[in-house]
């Protein structure tokens, strides 16, 4: 057992984030060509903070051989059931998995289940975990012409439910793909992550606006989105319904999104998106403070050029008319202040745009465009502030956790 704890593929244990420590998942592979996806995504778990087993059909090995996913998960793999009983060891009663992944699954897999049919390990482990009430999720994977038999999404329905999760497929190039590891694994770290923000609408607004100049040319900042993209995904995975208006995209589903170029764009976007009803606006986008009224053919260039600035309205402040009873998260960037200079600021932001949070960095070192950050949170109703620094995915889980207290009922 020490050897095990010790194979070198641990080492990567935790190494992206904790959101999935203590967890543990077994990985079910089944005979689809997707199979050779495995090994990265046990790989991607595991970086996560999660212990992974695998279990695979016979056909499954024809693909894959079980070496290459002993090696990926630090497991032996289990590829027949023997006289230790191991679909109950994991997905009995008792059983230690938190979460049964059955990547990928085909046509022919899916069926069995839905028909109760278990005469593979992953099918006996799909019927005890089921019928253990632990948590099964499926990534289909086949040819469209498969995924489009009408047996097949009568077996998908009747699966769904009994509370099972799907996650895709992809639809290209006529085949049912499987889903990306990076959405398989957000879809995870949902499922098995705090539900705490559950029931709770966010929407977030992202990155730099863009005001045209001509046809071509654009008046932009340096931001790059990271941060919000990174609330929106750690939002989600706590379990909020999560809409982010930006001019990138994140496509995972789950999480809407809404495109905006500009400053009006993006208040008007925000505005419409309001009227469905939010918990909280987070506008954590570097909205332009001033536009233009663009050319309507392309400037010729080589000459001098005059632009004529004007302000732009403020999304926040029109939010806030609007809606008086709406918490507001907002942001305060500067550069070259000091932190009573920076705090002296964004206090005086946060009380005059009445917002409930802000969160002020000073972005002259790092900040904008970097993966890294290091930002002071203040409340209206707390003194004093809260400091973190790390990697915009460590801000955006601590943010979330100062957003849930403002989210949290009142009594």
């Amino acid at each position: 057992m020490q050897a095990m704890r010790d194979h070198p593929t641990l080492w990567i244990k935790g190494n992206t984030s904790d959101s999935l420590k203590g967890k543990t998942i077994v990985l079910a592979v089944t005979g689809s060509i997707a199979a050779v996806r495995t090994v990265e995504l046990a790989r991607e778990l595991i970086r996560r903070g999660a212990d992974v087993y695998a279990v695979m059909s016979e056909a499954a090995s024809w693909i894959i051989d079980p070496m290459a996913l002993h090696y990926a998960t630090g497991h032996e793999v289990i590829t027949r059931i023997t006289g230790a009983v191991e679909h109950v060891e994991f997905c009995g009663m008792s059983g230690k998995a938190d979460l049964l992944l059955i990547a990928p699954a085909t046509a022919n897999t899916i069926g069995k289940i839905a028909s109760g049919i278990d005469d593979t390990p992953v099918t006996t482990f799909a019927t005890t975990a089921i019928g253990s009430d632990i948590p099964v999720m499926i990534v289909p994977a086949m040819h469209e012409a498969m995924y489009d038999h009408p047996a097949l999404a009568e077996n998908i329905e009747k699966i769904k439910c009994w509370g099972v999760r799907f996650i895709g497929p992809d639809i290209k190039e006529g085949i049912a793909k499987i889903a990306s590891n990076e959405d398989i694994v957000l879809q995870v770290e949902r499922q098995l992550g705090s539900k705490k923000l559950a029931g709770r609408r966010l929407l977030i607004t992202s990155g730099s606006t863009a005001e045209s100049i001509d046809p071509i040319r654009i008046l932009t900042n340096r931001a790059s989105g990271k941060t919000g993209m990174e609330l929106a995904l750690e939002a989600y995975r706590r379990f909020a319904e999560v809409t982010i208006v930006h001019r990138n995209r994140i496509g995972f589903a789950g999480i809407k999104e809404r495109y905006a170029e500009s400053a009006s764009q993006m208040t008007q976007a925000v505005l419409e998106e309001l009227v469905c009803g939010y918990d909280m606006l987070i506008s954590a986008a570097a909205i332009a403070d001033y536009t233009l009224d663009p050319a309507d053919t392309k400037i010729k260039s080589g000459e001098e050029l005059t632009l004529h600035l004007k302000p732009v309205a403020k999304l926040i402040a029109k939010a806030r008319d609007k809606y008086p009873d709406l918490l507001i998260v907002g942001f305060k960037a500067e550069t070259g202040t000091g932190l009573d200079e920076l705090l002296k600021r964004a206090m005086h932001t946060l009380e005059a745009s009445k917002l409930n949070m802000i969160v002020a960095n000073d972005v002259a070192g790092s900040g904008i465009g970097t993966d890294d950050n290091e930002v002071y949170i203040l409340t209206a109703e707390n003194p004093g502030h809260v400091y973190i620094k790390g990697s915009k995915r460590v801000i955006a889980a601590a943010l979330l956790d100062e957003i849930s207290h403002l989210l949290m009922p009142r009594t």
